[in-house]
């Protein structure tokens, strides 16, 4: 009787954890902590086993083979962009990005905020062309770490607060991914580029036909996956593409129907907990794996992982903080319900965190140069740590508890 009691006093403390804001954040740090222990105790080896785990897929003469670290990176973070494309496509149609007078405030402020470190870094590595490659590292805010630090804020946090850092964080994405198709796509095969092509245009002609089953779309995504794979452009751009093509409304599925939710959104919710609770963190476990032993702080202050570092840590929150204060200045913008520039500024310090997408970054950016790729780690995750305290401390102080959240 005792025992069972004990099952369900931790199963009802699990499913607490996962209800709150903070989880995903907090799943994300830990599994960064045990990966860091891994590589630097007698566990290093059997880490090292694992990322390097060979996994291969074969039906007849295709075939896919490659370590367990590129399936997590190339196939299961396809998913992750997947999920940020099905959140890009609905806020555009019908919430924070539909509205021009929304949106200008988060767009600009996201423009910024990637232009401002992206300057700093390639000042302090201009004579390198080599660690130039690393520009964009520290150009994206991590949503579910920033959220979850707001989150450990409780009723501190205005809603608006939660809502501009929401939206700048999604476009920090948006503009993530263009740089990534941009700037990280060597060696195309045009065959495959073609039959890629040709999975985009049956998913098109599904949507414009009204199709709404959510099947035809993943198998063609499928497709996609494996034709974008092949091609030499990076796989997880298959996720973008299939996301933002999946229908959002349909004559029987209006977005005003309370009782309905549209293909995107059904997929949104059934994709979010498998993405915050397993895909990011599995990510994370596998790249933040960290040999620290000889480390010292030359190491911290040459000129790639000092640029990440000060590219997030400054650089977010002046590019942020700036354009919001000069847009307003303009009478362009208005700060939302219960922010000021001290709110503001915390924000911009959270959104130094760049964790998820800079590590991602930073992985193809250096794929041929392990090393430069160790420093990149070093710079993200000494930026994200300093960014997370530094917001999370500043806005303890700055924001007062309101009651009820309000």
């Amino acid at each position: 009787m005792r025992v069972r009691t004990l099952r369900a006093g931790a199963a009802q403390l699990f499913a607490d954890f996962f209800k709150l804001e903070a989880a995903s954040g907090i799943l994300l740090i830990v599994a960064a902590l045990i990966a860091l222990v891994c590589a630097n105790t007698s566990l290093h080896d059997l880490y090292q086993g694992f990322r390097e785990l060979p996994v291969q897929l074969r039906i007849g003469a295709f075939g896919i083979d490659k370590p367990l670290l590129l399936w997590i990176n190339d196939g299961l973070m396809a998913l992750f962009f997947l999920l940020v494309a099905l959140e890009i496509k609905r806020e555009t149609l019908g919430g924070q990005l539909s509205s021009t007078d929304q949106l200008m405030l988060p767009l600009v402020c996201a423009a910024a905020g990637v232009a401002v470190p992206a300057i700093i870094y390639w000042w302090l590595n201009r004579g390198d062309s080599i660690a130039l490659r690393g520009w964009a590292v520290p150009t994206a805010t991590d949503i579910a770490f920033a959220l979850g630090i707001l989150a450990l804020l409780g009723s501190r946090v205005p809603l608006g607060m939660k809502l501009l850092l929401s939206t700048i964080a999604v476009v920090d994405d948006l503009i993530a991914i263009v740089i990534i198709a941009v700037f990280y796509t060597h060696g195309m095969s045009f065959v495959a580029l073609g039959w890629a092509a040709a999975a985009i245009a049956a998913m098109a002609i599904l949507n414009r036909r009204g199709v709404t089953a959510l099947t035809p779309y993943l198998l063609f995504g499928v497709v996609l996956w494996v034709c974008v794979l092949k091609s030499g452009v990076h796989a997880t751009l298959a996720g973008v593409v299939t996301g933002l093509l999946i229908p959002h409304v349909s004559r029987r599925n209006e977005l005003d129907d309370a009782t309905e939710h549209s293909p995107v959104e059904t997929l949104e919710h059934a994709l979010h907990p498998w993405v915050a609770y397993g895909i990011l963190p599995l990510f994370a476990f596998v790249n933040a794996g960290l040999v620290l032993g000889g480390l010292g702080m030359d190491d911290l202050l040459s000129p790639l992982p000092l640029g990440i570092a000060l590219g997030l840590v400054l650089g977010k929150p002046v590019g942020i903080v700036s354009a919001a204060v000069l847009m307003r200045a303009a009478g362009f913008v208005r700060f939302p319900q219960g922010m000021d520039f001290k709110g503001l500024l915390g924000m911009g310090m959270l959104c130094g965190i760049g964790f998820t997408m800079s590590l991602f970054i930073g992985s193809l950016a250096f794929s041929r140069e392990p090393l430069l790729y160790t420093e990149s780690v070093i710079g993200v995750l000494v930026a994200s740590t300093v960014s997370a305290v530094m917001g999370y401390m500043w806005l303890r102080v700055v924001l007062k508890p309101r009651p009820d959240g309000d």
